[in-house]
């Protein structure tokens, strides 16, 4: 039987990209991928039997965030999303879009799509969401997270990591950049997303050898553990399957409350369903 998730369950970790012709892509991105639009995904969750989503504003359309708001608008309340800035953002900007459904700014670090930010406007966007209420989300590769790791466990606010922290899963679970991953998890304002087995996994599909990364995740912390699809997948080696990707949660979680914990109340909380 195909794993069915529970009601209300959120895919926490989704893109809307384009149309192009309606939301251009942003000319310096450093990708610029297929038309992913707003029914696509609609159509993936419906079939997929997800009721909420956090749409993640991807890097390839910059700072400029209509084409997210536009898809929260148009979720009937079941979406909400984060957001990328740069440092001409406003209050009034902050402001339009938390009405809009925005509850968070990302923040990537991935050598492959531009590198690090600028850590004096990181560490003043960081002020800026205290007064917010509003959570970081950290887009890394895994030796961030031992170059960083004293910036992020000193952060003032919640903070979000992806796609498991992208630790390589051929590195083992032992690998320092896990090992930091889960200490920091200990934190109560630090969250990871159990999403993107197919960048984790160094075997391919299934993608079975990420299971284990986030078993060890969920075990240290499952009051803040998200999980999401990752749709449509912009940049990976192996184009995953979203059912086989949804096939894979069930082993990573197999307790039923869990499943409801991770999929449904840790969203519900931190993004405020």
């Amino acid at each position: 039987m195909p794993f069915k998730p529970p009601p209300l369950a959120c895919d926490s970790h989704c893109h809307v990209f384009g149309p192009a012709a309606k939301f251009p892509y942003d000319p310096k991105a450093a990708y610029v991928p297929n038309d992913a639009p707003f029914e696509d995904l609609q159509e993936l969750h419906a079939r997929l039997g997800l009721q909420r989503a956090v749409i993640v504003h991807a890097s390839c359309h910059g700072p400029d965030m209509r084409v997210t708001l536009d898809a929260i608008a148009r979720s009937g309340g079941r979406y909400r999303g984060t957001a990328i800035i740069d440092p001409s953002v406003t209050e009034k900007d902050f402001e339009r879009m938390h009405k809009g459904g925005i509850r968070g700014v990302r923040f990537n670090f991935v050598r492959h799509l531009g590198g690090r930010p600028d850590m004096g406007f990181f560490n003043n966007t960081v002020e800026r969401l205290k007064r917010l209420g509003w959570h970081l989300i950290l887009h890394l590769d895994s030796v961030d997270l031992v170059e960083f790791e004293s910036t992020f466990r000193s952060l003032p606010v919640p903070f979000v990591i992806d796609h498991m922290g992208r630790v390589k899963a051929a590195d083992g679970l032992g690998q320092p950049a896990f090992r930091i991953l889960l200490d920091c998890l200990k934190q109560k304002n630090a969250w990871v997303k159990i999403c993107g087995a197919e960048r984790v996994s160094s075997e391919g599909p299934p993608f079975t050898d990420a299971v284990p990364f986030a078993q060890a995740l969920i075990a240290v912390a499952p009051d803040r553990v998200l999980w999401g699809t990752d749709w449509p997948h912009p940049n990976v080696k192996w184009m995953p399957d979203d059912a086989a990707l949804l096939e894979l949660f069930p082993l990573m979680a197999p307790d039923p409350a869990l499943q409801k914990r991770i999929l449904v109340d840790n969203p519900a909380r931190l993004y405020g369903f």
